[in-house]
C-alpha cells in the first residue's frame, strides 16, 4: 500500500519549462556522436 505521508516527504516540485530548458542546456551532456569522435581520435 502506498504511503502518501512518505511520498509527500519525498516530493519535489517540477520545474517550470524556462528553467527546464536552462536546466537541460547548460548540462554537458555525452551523445553517440561524442562518443565516435572519441574513438576515432584513440584508433588514429
Amino acid at each position: 500500500m502506498i504511503n502518501f505521508e512518505e511520498e509527500l516527504k519525498n516530493f519535489q516540485p517540477s520545474l517550470e519549462v524556462e528553467e527546464a530548458e536552462e536546466a537541460i542546456k547548460n548540462k554537458d551532456l555525452t551523445d553517440v556522436t561524442d562518443l565516435l569522435a572519441e574513438a576515432l581520435r584513440e584508433h588514429l
